[in-house]
């Protein structure tokens, strides 16, 4: 191994998604691990996962976490926990994109720098995070950080 996380090389992804039934689903990925995907029973779905889009808000909260927590570490902030809450608005009319999103990051630690907190979300939101990137284009994207002393 030469130091890159594998998933970082190259420039090309895939997925597979296998119907299920109804509109119920199972994507897989490259990495090997898969999620049931499903609508709405109002749309034939049961209810055995998150729809398409409550997992885009997912991705977007799941990549800024990890670029958070890696860039403190970096930073040798003594972050003892994250929690990220990601609200988002939707376009009335289809294609119902995402119009406004707002981030809340609580992180909590020993004797955080909210300066170090602040630059690690804003290097995520910025540099970092594809998914950020991509949404930025269609929506309004804001956030908040909360800092939380651990004992």
């Amino acid at each position: 191994m030469d130091g890159v996380d594998p998933d970082l090389k190259g420039t090309t992804m895939n997925v597979r998604l296998k119907r299920i039934e109804g509109v119920t689903w199972l994507a897989s990925g490259e990495s090997g691990h898969g999620v049931t995907i499903d609508g709405a029973p109002a749309i034939g779905g049961q209810n055995l996962g998150p729809r398409p889009m409550e997992l885009v808000l997912m991705g977007l909260g799941g990549c800024t976490a990890m670029d958070v927590i890696t860039t403190l570490r970096k930073m040798r902030q003594d972050v003892t926990d994250c929690e990220i809450t990601v609200e988002a608005e939707r376009a009335e009319k289809p294609p119902r994109v995402f119009t406004r999103i707002h981030l809340q990051y609580r992180v909590t630690g020993r004797a955080l720098k909210r300066t170090a907190v602040e630059r690690a979300v804003n290097l995520s939101r910025e540099t970092y995070c594809s998914v950020s990137k991509m949404l930025e284009h269609t929506a309004e994207m804001s956030h908040h950080i909360e800092l939380i002393e651990s004992s």
